[in-house]
């Protein structure tokens, strides 16, 4: 079961599990905002997230959370979830994580006890390589929120390319592992078939700029 947010580096886990030998994708799955139904933080409306499921050939699974969500609400939710995972089969749940230790040591700490085994297949890349990987290979992504305290708020609704990446600053990271920006893969090997989008209205909450695909 993968961790699935819509963006970069959780489709391009996806890709690179699919290569892997004698692994299975069960399925992938996403916390929402109860609420709205959108992908929490990433603000991606539901009917995209489901086109995306769709073109990428991926058994779609929604963890609906509260907006804030408690960390208490979230792992119980998230606990809930994998146990229902581990009855139908699953027996490891996989992250796009690229090299924030505390996010890492988080989650291990998360599903201590939980019977599954962690992947997580991107680690340790280095980001520029790895974007320039991704983005040779044919993925695009939509920008769909910037923290423009990290970021220019200009790359709100600007794709993720390989003319994107090449012009990313130094002291930004070219993946956004640090917060700065995230995305919604619309294109790449990973998919079928494009999803098709456009870019929106954006607002601006709490510092993080985010744009309606």
């Amino acid at each position: 079961m993968l961790a699935w947010s819509g963006g970069k580096d959780s489709a391009w886990a996806l890709h690179l599990l699919r290569g892997m030998k004698d692994v299975q994708i069960s399925g992938i799955f996403t916390t929402i905002d109860s609420g709205t139904g959108r992908v929490a933080v990433h603000d991606v409306r539901p009917e995209l997230l489901r086109e995306q499921a769709r073109a990428a050939q991926a058994r779609l699974h929604t963890v609906p959370i509260p907006r804030p969500c408690p960390n208490a609400v979230y792992e119980r939710a998230i606990a809930q979830f994998i146990a229902g995972a581990k009855r139908d089969g699953v027996t490891h749940v996989a992250f796009g994580d690229l090299f924030l230790e505390d996010i890492r040591r988080y989650r291990e700490r998360q599903f201590a006890g939980s019977g599954v085994e962690l992947l997580f297949p991107l680690w340790g890349r280095p980001t520029r390589a790895l974007a320039e990987e991704m983005t040779s290979a044919g993925l695009r992504a939509w920008i769909t929120c910037v923290d423009a305290g990290r970021a220019p708020r200009e790359w709100a609704g600007k794709v993720f390319d390989s003319a994107f990446v090449a012009a990313v600053p130094r002291g930004i990271d070219p993946c956004g592992e640090n917060g700065e920006f995230h995305t919604f893969v619309f294109e790449g090997p990973m998919l079928r078939a494009p999803v098709r989008a456009r870019s929106g209205a954006s607002t601006e909450r709490d510092g993080m700029v985010c744009v309606d695909l």
